[in-house]
């Protein structure tokens, strides 16, 4: 049977997941990249899938789930820091991007230095979107004309969601491109995970497919508000209905396809924010809450899954 992990994206929620994958290691003892045959993430879940699948030169991985919990504790309010003037210069993002590149720049780079992509220890995909191009971009570890690409890179691309990053501008296969977030298209990636595992395992038979949310957003937006909206009110909810549309449809669709072979572990965020960029001590803590709620409520799935792991 071959294994497939799928994480969301969610920015600082990132940490739920972190959480969840820091239990299975502890129960299974074996770290995320020896478990799974194939990681995929999109956007804060790209970051993860590439850092579990980072060498720290010895054939083992530099971090475990538990070292990228502390990624968020950390490093959050420097990817997200709070600035009124950077408020005020940018209307709240809606005048440009609402954070500046250097602290999601030096926070990747000190994760993982000139490491690149082909040097992964399990099979990698992580995903964007090219806006000049105007078409998605998976970017695999073990396709040849991506294994060059640096991790740091991979991990600014995918995480370049719009209105809180500017593009990255990357050279791939000596062709330009111009990148942002794959949560545009498809937050959730485990539909595309478990093709791209078909490709690579041809003769296998069995699949199983671990998905993981970063916490479900439950910010109604009432017809009230909505119905007088124009381009600038739908901006930041539209943002999130694609994000959260996604996922959902994504499920869906997973559950038919692999049935008892597909384990989903989301929950509702009813204490901390669906903002993806709070990364405030207060809410940091209420996500971490969550992720705990998480885990207690579907610990017979865990330990089902362990036990296969």
């Amino acid at each position: 049977m071959k294994k497939i992990l799928s994480i969301d994206g969610g920015g600082i929620r990132g940490i739920i997941p972190a959480l969840v994958l820091a239990e299975i290691e502890r129960i299974t003892g074996k770290p995320i990249s020896e478990i799974f045959d194939l990681v995929a993430g999109t956007s804060t879940g790209g970051i993860l899938a590439l850092a579990f699948g980072k060498d720290n030169g010895q054939g083992n991985p530099k971090y475990s789930a538990k070292d990228l919990v502390e990624l968020y504790e950390q490093e959050g309010n420097k990817i997200f820091p709070r600035s009124l003037w950077q408020d005020i210069n940018t209307v709240g993002g809606l005048a440009d991007e609402k954070y500046s590149r250097q602290g999601i720049d030096a926070v990747l780079a000190s994760y993982f230095g000139n490491d690149l992509l082909g040097s992964c220890l399990t099979h990698t995909v992580v995903t964007a979107y090219d806006i000049e191009q105007r078409k998605p971009l998976f970017l695999k570890s073990w396709r040849a004309e991506h294994q060059s690409v640096k991790i740091l890179d991979a991990a600014r691309a995918t995480s370049a969601a719009p209105t809180y990053f500017e593009p990255v501008q990357l050279v791939i296969d000596r062709q330009p491109r111009v990148l942002i977030d794959g949560g545009i298209f498809m937050n959730s990636p485990s539909v595309s995970a478990y093709v791209e595992a078909l490709r690579i395992f041809p003769e296998e038979k069995d699949f199983l497919v671990l998905s993981l949310g970063t916490g479900e957003l439950d910010r109604r937006i009432p017809h009230e508000d909505a119905k007088n909206w124009g381009t600038i009110g739908w901006l930041r909810p539209l943002l999130s209905c694609v994000f959260d549309g996604v996922s959902d449809a994504t499920n869906y669709q997973m559950s038919l396809l692999l049935d008892s072979n597909y384990y989903r572990l989301q929950t509702r965020l009813e204490r901390a924010a669906s903002d993806m960029d709070n990364a405030s001590k207060e809410n940091i803590e209420a996500l971490k809450a969550e992720a705990v709620t998480l885990i207690q409520n579907h610990q017979d799935d865990i330990q089902r899954l362990c036990s296969i792991l």
